[in-house]
């Protein structure tokens, strides 16, 4: 299956707030296509109209290492926060669980992209179903990791959800019963991502999928059968 890694930018009418982080430069990292990375994310961010020091929130759907490596940059030999003026957001369920794993790749990330932010004062830990504006609010859906959140953007009734890792791939919504061999709990995920696709089927909620390769964007409609279908939205 074809995915991609996302950072989402959101602007709106008082902050720049940044959604997932993928994967950081120069971190030693067990995938070997992410180790030691050099990439040109920050150009990128830029060309997209996002100096580091304009950012006020970083939210994280989750703390794999794909969402929050860029969360701090090496700088004089130490870890420190990308984006200097941001608040970033901890779910409290996803830290507990994080700062006490015992597992070493996990451990490394949390090491360097994690507790850099904890000791520069910049985490702001935060309850499921955290509102941070009128237009933002974070939906627990948990299953992929103990404290994964989407990313709710509207008012009352979503406009569009950032999915997170709830749904890796478009393919997920005509078959939800499958699920990631990285999952912390695959039958809570499954649970999660049903409920999740029938509360927004045929709703014109925009799903912007983490890691749906472009485009990323499109909707949950009902199909023959009985069944849902992903139809695309191509900007």
């Amino acid at each position: 299956m074809r995915l991609s890694i996302h950072t989402f930018v959101i602007r709106t009418r008082h902050h720049t707030i940044l959604v997932d982080t993928c994967i950081g430069n120069e971190k030693k990292r067990d995938v070997p296509l992410w180790n030691d990375l050099r990439s040109d994310y920050l150009l990128r961010l830029a060309a997209a109209g996002v100096a580091p020091e304009e950012v006020d929130f970083v939210l994280c759907t989750h703390m794999h290492v794909d969402h929050v490596g860029w969360n701090t940059r090496l700088q004089d030999g130490r870890w420190v926060p990308t984006f200097p003026n941001a608040k970033y957001l901890f779910n409290r369920t996803e830290w507990e669980h994080w700062k006490a794993t015992e597992d070493e790749n996990a451990g490394e990330v949390v090491r360097d992209s994690l507790l850099p932010i904890v000791d520069a004062g910049l985490a702001e830990i935060v309850e499921p179903g955290h509102t941070l504006c009128e237009e933002i609010r974070l939906e627990p859906t948990p299953g992929h990791t103990p404290g994964h959140v989407s990313i709710h953007l509207g008012p009352q009734t979503p406009d569009a959800v950032i999915t997170g890792d709830m749904i890796h791939h478009p393919s997920q919504i005509a078959e939800p019963q499958w699920a990631s061999r990285v999952c912390w709990d695959p039958d809570l995920a499954v649970r999660t991502r049903r409920a999740f696709l029938e509360r927004h089927a045929d709703s014109g909620t925009l799903i912007l999928g983490t890691h749906f390769a472009p485009p990323t964007a499109l909707y949950i409609e009902s199909g023959r059968g009985g069944g849902l279908q992903p139809r695309l939205e191509r900007r």
